[in-house]
Order: C-alpha cells, then structure tokens, then sequence
C-alpha cells in the first residue's frame, strides 16, 4: 500500500477570518485519504533579503524545511491588484533560495483561487502559474478552481453551504490527488 501523499497548504490571505483560509479547511476535508494536508503558515516570514542568505532566519528555515518534506502543494489565494498577495510571493522567494537549493523543485502543486469578484481571482491564479513555472512546480492544470461569489459559500458561523460548489471542489481534490500520485519524484 502506497503512502499518503503529505501536501503543504499555503494560504495567501493573511486575515484571520479570511474566505481563503475557510476555503483551505474545506479543501482539506474533502480530500480524498490518499493526501494528508497541513497548512504551513507564511506570515510570519521575514521578508527575502539576500544578505541574509548566509545566516538565515530561523523562520525561513523551519519554512524550507517543511516544505522541502512535502510531497506536494496546494496554493489557497485570493487576489491583490490583480496579481498575489505580497506574503504569498514572499514564500515563494524564501522557499527557492539560495539560488540552485529551491524547495520548490519538482513538487506538484495545484491552485485555488477565491475570491468575492465574479472573477474568481483569476489574475492571481495565472500571475502564480506564471512563477511556478519558472521553479519547476508541476501545476495541475485541469480542472481549474476559480472560485467566484466565495464569500456567499459560507454562512454566517463559516460553515460552507453551497453543494454544488463542494461537488466541484471534491472532483478538484480527487484530480489533484491523482496528479500527485503521477508528477511526484
């Protein structure tokens, strides 16, 4: 019997009752029992300053760490100005440096984006393919998750209320872990 596929969450809204992080606890329950998730915190990441590469911050650290011994990740992000939230980039620029010790290589990775616009925060979506990309992230790349309206998905004690939508976010959690299974080294 294969392992459980460990699967790092990085939540881009650093809100503490945010739609995104909501989202992710949804994610999470409807993945199937072949992924193990745990959101990775990010806001408490100093900010990547290269000078700090030879003695890093111990968050940074501990940050490259777990996500190095991930299998995979999943990105929960809404939209700011038409692109990702600054912690969201911040993590990314910790996790691929030093240059050539990136802890993004190679890891499949999928993207769900939420927000309360129609569009489902979909600037922010392809702005973080567009940087996946260039770290080697294989991205699940069907279906696409844009979740538009998220913030009328829950009511108002947070609980996730839309059937529908929980329909496709399952079949979501279902292709991503089929996607790890495949793209894993």
């Amino acid at each position: 019997m294969a392992r459980s596929a460990s699967v790092s969450v990085l939540v881009g809204s650093l809100r503490g009752n945010s739609i995104n992080g909501m989202m992710a606890k949804v994610l999470m329950s409807l993945s199937p029992p072949s992924m193990k998730l745990d959101i990775v915190e990010i806001g408490q990441l100093p900010l990547y300053n290269q000078d700090l590469d030879p003695n890093p911050p111990a968050q940074w650290t501990s940050f490259r760490q777990r996500i190095k011994s991930a299998d995979a990740v999943l990105f929960v992000t809404p939209e700011y100005n038409r692109s990702v939230p600054a912690a969201l980039k911040n993590a990314l620029d910790v996790g691929s440096r030093p240059y050539g010790s990136s802890v993004w290589d190679r890891k499949p990775g999928a993207i769900v984006s939420c927000s309360p616009s129609a569009i489902g925060a979909f600037g922010a979506n392809h702005h973080l393919r567009q940087s996946l990309v260039f770290l080697n992230v294989p991205i699940l790349q069907q279906p696409e998750a844009y979740i538009g309206h998220a913030d009328k998905l829950f009511d108002e004690r947070g609980e996730f209320v839309n059937d529908g939508t929980r329909k496709f976010l399952g079949q979501f959690m279902e292709a991503f872990a089929s996607w790890v299974e495949r793209t894993r080294p």
